[in-house]
C-alpha cells in the first residue's frame, strides 16, 4: 500500500470513528405527559447557550407550561410579570436568522411588547400550530426545534384551562441538557 493510499486510509478511518463520537447538547422537558427533545440552533448561540445554562441550573425545574393554546403554543417558564420581562439579567438581544421561522415544533423565546424585542430568557414556548405561525418571525427569536415529543406538546395544549390559558393542573417540568450523537439524534426525529 502507497504512502496516500495509507494516509487516506486512516482519514476514513477516523472521520467513521469521530461520527459515532461527537455529541450536541440537546434540550430535554420531562413533563407529567412525557418527554419532549429539542434540537438547540447554533446560529442562535446567545439563546441557545441561555436555555443551557438555565437547564443546568436548574431554573425551570420548580416551574411549570402556564399558557396552552390550541394551534398556538405551549408556553413554559416564568410567568408573564413584570421582574420576567425588565431584569437585564434575563434580557437577551434578539437572534434572527433567515431560514429560521416559527414552523410547528419551533421553540422560541418569549417577549413583551418592547422596542429592541428583547427577549426573556427565563420563558420559552414551542409552536402547536401545524401550519405555523410566521406573523411572528422576525419579531421573537426561534432558538430550537422539537424533534421528539410533538405528541406530547399537542396533548398539553388540549388540557382543561382557566381564562388566562393556564391548565388548571399544573404541567411540572424538569428541563435538562443531555449530550447525544449525531446517531442518536437522527434516531429521536418525529415522522
Amino acid at each position: 500500500m502507497n504512502k496516500i493510499a495509507a494516509i487516506t486510509l486512516l482519514c476514513l478511518m477516523f472521520n467513521s470513528f469521530s461520527y459515532g463520537q461527537r455529541s450536541s447538547p440537546i434540550g430535554l422537558i420531562e413533563t407529567n405527559y412525557g418527554d419532549i427533545y429539542i434540537k438547540l440552533f447554533e446560529e442562535t448561540p446567545n439563546h441557545r447557550e441561555s436555555f443551557i445554562a438555565l437547564a443546568k441550573s436548574g431554573y425551570w425545574d420548580s416551574l411549570t407550561f402556564n399558557r396552552v393554546i390550541p394551534n398556538f403554543v405551549a408556553q413554559a417558564g416564568c410567568p408573564d410579570t413584570e421582574e420576567g420581562f425588565n431584569d437585564p439579567e434575563y434580557l437577551l438581544e434578539p437572534e434572527f436568522v433567515k431560514g429560521i421561522t416559527h414552523v410547528y415544533g419551533a421553540v422560541g423565546a418569549g417577549r413583551d411588547d418592547n422596542p429592541g424585542k428583547l427577549s426573556a430568557r427565563c420563558q420559552f414556548y414551542i409552536v402547536q400550530n401545524k401550519n405555523g405561525l410566521h406573523r411572528l418571525d422576525n419579531d421573537y427569536t426561534v432558538f430550537g426545534q422539537v424533534i421528539s415529543g410533538m405528541d406530547i406538546v399537542d396533548k398539553i395544549v388540549l388540557v382543561k384551562k382557566d381564562d388566562s390559558d393556564e391548565p388548571l393542573t399544573a404541567i411540572t417540568m424538569k428541563v435538562s441538557i443531555v449530550q447525544m450523537t449525531k446517531r442518536e439524534i437522527e434516531k429521536l426525529y418525529d415522522n
